[in-house]
């Protein structure tokens, strides 16, 4: 989507984490900051607390931020498109938008006028059970300061919608020039200390490092040539995503599987569909640090180094790249992952020659243009974010100033569509998943720790009083959660963080695994699951704590 998505497609951060406190507001969506991004959260809260900053926090859920909250928005699962077009509609039915900054950075605008045109707060009341005042006072409080910035997370982009919803929130950055400047901008938070890190290096199907196109024929031929390889070896079709390569086991089009530091046996949705696509093919290589359910069904496991057994680069949510060095020798017979992707390459007859992780740096940062000015030694004087064209480039703190990559900034015209699944007389509750401080993603880590796990030692169910009272749950019961894939049981927290007809859980247990539960309906585009809404029922089982 222009040059802003250009970025927004990388999941890269416009702004710096240090300028949250000059924004004049805070507009937080699909993010529940406090535990999934513990530190950052704590420049949100004093952005509030000591510059005065109004957050405005659209959530289904009560959670962490809300006590810091201006607004809390608390709009059904899935009905993201409709709050944010309806936001658009009262700034330009006041007259607030940002007409030098839409005349001279943007096109397309006639478009999306007429697109929110009909999406008055009424109108979205009715879809999302926001009130319509509070939808005004949101759009007011955001067009109106000279500094408004945007922060989502996976409550953003899981769902069938999830291309959609940023594009939305990028049209709020467009009409009111939030972009570009201190305290504004398109900021998604990303999830893993180096999943930036791992996109920007080219861990996407369509992509080189640096998100250069696989279709473009320069670009293939550039890294042709500096891999010395022919260029018939790389190919103009992008590959497959994670759902995809799981269904493609299932036809017999995938016949074997390499994974690297991820546990799809607890973290892919629709787990008995991924349990079975992993059986099917002939040959499953799992590289980790430990021992996991997916290693559990693997041919070969390969023991990878931790982050203090080797050396190399993190690139964080910020877009800023820092150096990581060696603390520990690697145990045993593990090794740090370049060391045994590039010994592996040999086997199969490459000659791929590093001296060290540095010199796979040194080759990223030629082929590269956003990282062209980095290498280890610069590195070793502090993080450096990107886009760094040059040696004696400081780096870019803030994207877009002045001017978008592509030129002008291109608005898009979004419909609401509703989720995949909703709620019946079968499956009438909505399930929604997400991370709990205490544990992190598959808990391959986290619940090897005593101390965590002791805080949170199994799975929960988090539940309306009305919706428990209503089928007999009492606090601390144990429940059955079904939906049209299968059933778990988790223990039943009653409490009013969820909103009537949502239940909660979290992904961290194998025991309890939430993901039996969610559908594998994918974003059309970015291919991203919907984790965040599935149709599912609650009945209470007769154990409760006390037996």
């Amino acid at each position: 989507m222009a040059g802003l998505a250009t970025t927004l497609g990388s999941g890269a951060m416009t702004n710096s984490i240090s300028d949250i406190v000059d924004a004049e507001v805070l507009f937080v969506i699909g993010s529940n900051t406090t535990e999934a991004h513990p530190v950052l959260s704590l420049q949100m809260k004093k952005a509030v607390m000591e510059h005065g900053a109004k957050l405005i926090l659209a959530d289904p859920r009560r959670i962490g931020l809300t006590p810091f909250t201006h607004l809390h928005l608390r709009h059904r699962p899935g009905s993201d498109v409709a709050l944010v077009n309806a936001m658009g509609h009262v700034i330009l039915a006041e007259g607030l938008e940002n007409r030098e900054f839409v005349g001279a950075r943007t096109e397309n605008f006639e478009d999306y006028r007429a697109s929110v045109e009909e999406w008055t707060p009424e109108r979205a009341e009715q879809i999302t059970g926001v009130r319509a005042q509070d939808i005004v006072e949101a759009a007011r409080l955001y067009a109106r300061a000279e500094a408004s910035a945007i922060f989502w997370a996976m409550g953003i982009t899981q769902h069938t919608t999830g291309t959609d919803n940023v594009k939305s929130l990028a049209n709020l950055a467009l009409l009111t020039g939030h972009i570009g400047r201190p305290g504004t901008g398109c900021n998604p938070l990303r999830g893993q200390n180096n999943v930036q890190g791992a996109c920007d290096m080219g861990g996407l199907p369509n992509v080189f490092p640096g998100y250069q196109a696989v279709s473009d024929e320069s670009v293939r031929m550039k890294f042709a040539k500096g891999w010395d390889v022919p260029l018939d070896r790389l190919s103009p079709k992008p590959g497959l995503t994670v759902t995809e390569i799981m269904d493609g086991a299932l036809s017999g089009d995938i016949r074997a599987i390499y994974i690297v530091g991820e546990n799809p046996m607890l973290s892919d949705p629709d787990l008995h569909h991924v349990e079975k696509a992993l059986r099917e093919v002939d040959f499953l290589v799992v590289q980790d640090i430990f021992f996991n359910e997916t290693a559990l069904m693997a041919d070969v496991v390969l023991p990878g180094a931790s982050f203090a057994e080797k050396e190399g680069t993190y690139t964080n949510t910020e877009r800023r790249v820092h150096l990581i060095r060696k603390a520990l020798e690697p145990r045993g017979e593990s090794k740090p992952d370049w060391v045994i992707l590039t010994e592996l390459a040999g086997k199969m007859g490459a000659d791929w020659e590093y001296e060290r992780a540095s010199s796979v740096f040194e080759e990223l940062a030629k082929l590269t243009p956003s990282y062209a000015g980095m290498s280890h030694h610069r590195l070793e004087s502090g993080g450096i974010q990107w886009p760094c064209p040059s040696a004696d480039h400081p780096g870019t703190p803030i994207l877009h100033v002045g001017k978008f990559a592509r030129g002008k900034g291109l608005f898009s015209a979004i419909e609401y569509i509703e989720p995949a699944e909703m709620p019946d007389d079968e499956y009438p509750f909505i399930l929604s998943t997400g991370r709990i401080l205490f544990h992190w993603h598959g808990g391959t880590m986290t619940r090897r720790s005593p101390g965590l796990d002791s805080l949170a030692p199994e799975a929960e169910l988090e539940i309306h009083p009305d919706d428990a009272l209503a089928i007999g749950l009492e606090e601390g019961q144990l429940a059955q959660v079904t939906s049209r894939r299968g059933s778990i049981e988790a223990r039943a927290v009653v409490t009013r963080r969820s909103p009537p007809g949502t239940v909660f859980m979290n992904f961290h247990f194998a025991e309890a695994a939430a993901n039996i539960l969610t559908p594998k309906h994918l974003d059309p585009q970015a291919k991203i699951p919907e984790y965040k809404v599935s149709a599912v029922r609650v009945d209470p089982l007769v154990e409760s704590v006390a037996s």
